[in-house]
């Protein structure tokens, strides 16, 4: 999932160069609410994994 959120960060990045604001807004959308997602589930399961007792 961070892979996809810095996918369109770079996209955004790009068409912000080229001009395509619409675009770029969309795309810098999209990869704020992937790396939102990300840290979210990250946390959990960092959490998650040390509750459970290793054998």
């Amino acid at each position: 999932m961070l892979g996809w959120a810095i996918t369109f960060f770079v996209i955004a990045i790009i068409a912000a160069l080229l001009g395509f604001t619409g675009i770029a807004g969309a795309a810098a959308g999209i990869a704020q609410i992937l790396f939102i997602i990300f840290l979210i589930l990250f946390i959990i399961f960092l959490i998650m994994g040390r509750r459970r007792p290793r054998v």
